[in-house]
């Protein structure tokens, strides 16, 4: 499997599959969500939090880095309060690198995990 930056790229003899970074991205955020202790993605100061709900903008809060064998995530989420941060913070991270390994084929060097704060409804999630 040969990678460039920007594109995921499997070929053999019958073509080839090119995966774009935003298609990772939006893996990421869909396992990134479903983690008990996480409130939403972060997207920047001023913004909105983001959801998985078929809206445009769901990798908002995710950023995704492919160069050559090296992909990295970085994830920027808000925690629930009454969770302990970075044991959601070590589960998002499991979650959204296997998710993006078993969806791609290609392995994730990293994903760095960036708690932006921490909501104080507890067991609700945006809508």
């Amino acid at each position: 499997m040969a990678e460039s930056k920007g594109y995921i790229r499997n070929s053999d003899d019958k073509g080839s599959i090119n995966i774009c970074q935003n298609v990772v991205a939006v893996i990421a955020a869909a396992a990134a969500v479903e983690i008990e202790g996480v409130y939403g993605l972060y997207q920047s100061p001023g913004r909105e939090l983001t959801t998985v709900s078929g809206k445009k903008g769901i990798s908002k809060g995710i950023r995704v880095n492919i160069d050559g064998e090296n992909i990295t995530v970085d994830v920027y989420f808000i925690a629930n309060l009454g969770h302990s941060v970075s044991e959601v913070g070590e589960a998002v991270q499991k979650a959204v690198k296997a998710a993006i390994e078993e969806a791609v084929g290609a392995t994730v060097s990293a994903v760095n995990i960036h708690i932006c704060g921490v909501s104080l409804k507890k067991a609700s999630k945006p809508v």
